[in-house]
């Protein structure tokens, strides 16, 4: 099919002779040595390299948006489907129900990707130049709604 596509796991712990044999590559005892995976940033007690530098500029992480976006071919297809019906108004919490986006999303953008047959009426946070083309073409009304 594709040849190097999917690399055979070793087998470990089967014999002095596989390579992979006694302490299948672990080393001999210490923490690594043991199940369960190392931890992360840990360097034996010793403070780590983390908490050793200072901290520094700016985390942009409070004032983030969590955009949920939704393609053209993705309506058409819950249309199809029978999912949305195209009388009804179509926004961010009809499609957080259909999870076509993620529930912890707080605005909507519609991209252009495919087509869009069926006329609809919106409401969204923003839309791609090439969404915008694509939704006026079938007389697709939208209206821009703020979340905050």
């Amino acid at each position: 099919d594709n040849p190097g596509a999917r690399k055979e796991r070793i087998r470990v712990g089967r014999g002095i002779g596989s390579t992979k044999g006694k302490t299948c590559g672990r080393g001999v005892k210490g923490q690594k040595a043991r199940t369960g995976v190392s931890i992360n940033g840990f360097e034996g007690g010793q403070n780590p390299l983390y908490r050793r530098l200072p901290k520094r500029g700016f985390n942009n992480f409070n004032f983030t948006k969590n955009v949920g976006e939704v393609n053209l071919d993705d309506l058409q297809n819950a249309i199809d489907t029978g999912l949305i019906d195209a009388g009804k108004v179509v926004n961010l919490a009809l499609l957080k129900d259909l999870k076509l986006v993620r529930s912890s999303c707080d605005y909507l953008k519609v991209l252009g990707r495919g087509e869009l047959k069926t006329a609809l009426q919106l409401e969204i946070w923003k839309a791609s130049k090439s969404a915008v083309a694509a939704l006026e073409k079938v007389k697709t009304k939208i209206t821009y709604v703020s979340q905050d």
